[in-house]
């Protein structure tokens, strides 16, 4: 957490941020940024609106020293260095709402299986950005895992869904199945031409079963 100081280099000094080493422009970015904080104080929504300055005015000070001049640990200061500004306020004015993320309703859910059935190859952020077009709500990866398997659109209840080819091995499977035998076609006759006796049964002994002749 941020400490108060009364100094603009004692402000640097808590961040570990020797001034010797600051360029004149980054200089006069922090100084700004030192009499905002102090005009505004260290609230949660004072420290949003400075942190998301400050993490994309392109100063070339890296997000570790930044994060400690905000007063919030480094995974944070990451996380909000790749929202944009309208991410930023939305995730302020859920917090005023008394959460950090919006939130899934169950009428949601036919609209998200009808995008992921024609977006097949559609990522996480994919969807999250699909949610935020559609409704004005950004949620959490973790809030919508949870949605996701509760109504069993997530992807491991899709692929157990799905069906499935054939297995050969399976006596029930259609291609496990015999063929049946057919009988041999007919011979063409041309008109006029005697129709051929048929061939006489098989004897397991090789010899005709016919009746000899008197």
């Amino acid at each position: 957490m941020a400490v108060q100081t009364d100094t603009f280099a004692a402000w640097l000094n808590q961040a570990r941020l020797p001034e010797q080493r600051l360029t004149a422009e980054q200089r006069a970015v922090l100084q700004a940024a030192f009499r905002f904080r102090q005009a505004q104080g260290h609230g949660y929504f004072a420290t949003r609106v400075l942190g998301h300055f400050l993490l994309h005015a392109d100063t070339g000070l890296k997000v570790a020293p930044l994060a400690r001049l905000l007063g919030v640990s480094r995974p944070t200061a990451s996380r909000q260095q790749h929202l944009s500004a309208k991410e930023a306020i939305q995730q302020a004015h859920h917090r005023l709402d008394g959460r950090p993320y919006g939130k899934l309703l169950p009428r949601y859910a036919g609209p998200i299986a009808e995008f992921l059935l024609t977006h097949a190859g559609a990522s996480r952020a994919d969807l999250i950005d699909f949610i935020d077009r559609t409704w004005s709500v950004r949620v959490s990866r973790i809030a919508l895992y949870k949605f996701l398997k509760k109504f069993g659109l997530d992807e491991a209840s899709r692929q157990a869904a799905a069906p499935r080819p054939p297995d050969p091995l399976d006596p029930a499977a259609p291609s496990a199945r015999p063929a049946a035998v057919l009988p041999p076609p007919t011979p063409f006759v041309p008109p006029g031409q005697p129709v051929p006796a048929p061939a006489p049964p098989f004897s397991p002994r090789g010899r005709s079963t016919r009746a000899p002749s008197c």
